[in-house]
């Protein structure tokens, strides 16, 4: 009876810590089909009395989202596959080589994961800037085509592999490099799945960089075209919350797609550790 007990107020919490997180997505779509009158009055309501969908057509005559959509999506991809062979060449190199000084190297490659992106924001602007590569895709993505973080996440699984599988691949004349592209790839799917996934909604969210090192407006990402929503005189918070139910829904769709792989890879490392 206790056991009982205890379970259904573990569910009665989760279920509240759930609607908790949920709330603020599923609001801003309420908000993003309701009326001027709506959206701006006080208290704010919850249900919209009509489902004004020309919002959505509003926002796109407004703000070239789509094109900040697709600028997006392309800036956050070369970054998740800049991130995912950078990161796992050099968790490769970490885990299955052998060199002089990898455990200093590695250590001081994972501190850098200690120091706050603000302070290294300047002398990424400055170097950017010096090779011409403001208001260019090339700005936008080789300052996070290496990543700790990633290199860190692979290398641990890496060390998690048999080692009687690397030592019969080298019996029958294996060498790192088919070793690294027919063995290690393939069993590490699950870790390479979360690497991607973190790193496409790490960049798909990014704000202050695009808007450092970009000037026109083809170059803007979908984050800063939400702003571009916000107006000094007045702002229409249905058509602002409509752009960022535009903005939030390829996230989503990516979270529900990509849950079962991010799930596979903590279950893998959790069962192999």
């Amino acid at each position: 009876m206790k056991q009982h007990l205890n379970s259904t107020l573990l569910y009665v919490l989760l279920t509240i810590a759930a609607a908790l997180i949920l709330y603020p997505v599923i609001y801003t779509f309420f908000m993003a089909v309701m009326s001027p009158e709506e959206a701006s009055a006080y208290p704010p309501s919850f249900f919209p009395h009509s489902f004004h969908m020309a919002n959505f057509t509003e926002v796109f005559e407004i703000v070239p989202i789509a094109a900040f959509i697709g600028n997006t999506f392309l800036i956050s991809g070369l970054t998740m596959i800049g991130q995912l062979i950078t990161a796992s060449l050099a968790a490769y190199a970490f885990a299955k080589m052998e060199f002089k000084g990898k455990n200093f190297i590695f250590s001081m490659f994972v501190a850098t994961m200690m120091i706050p992106w603000e302070v290294t924001i300047i002398p990424n602007y400055l170097t950017v800037r010096s090779w011409n590569w403001l208001d260019t895709y090339q700005g936008l993505t080789v300052p996070f085509l290496a990543t700790a973080f990633g290199t860190f996440l692979l290398r641990q699984f890496f060390l998690q592999l048999p080692k009687e599988l690397f030592e019969a691949a080298r019996m029958d004349g294996c060498g790192h490099i088919r070793y690294f592209l027919f063995h290690v790839l393939p069993l590490s799917r699950p870790a390479l799945g979360t690497l991607a996934v973190y790193s496409f909604l790490n960049m798909y969210n990014s704000y202050l960089w695009p808007l450092l090192v970009t000037n026109s407006e083809n170059m803007r990402t979908v984050q800063i075209g939400i702003s571009m929503l916000e107006f000094q005189e007045s702002t229409s918070w249905n058509l602002v919350f409509a752009g960022t139910a535009l903005v939030i829904l390829p996230s989503l769709l990516l979270l529900i797609f990509g849950l079962k792989q991010l799930v596979r890879g903590m279950a893998a490392g959790a069962l192999k550790g």
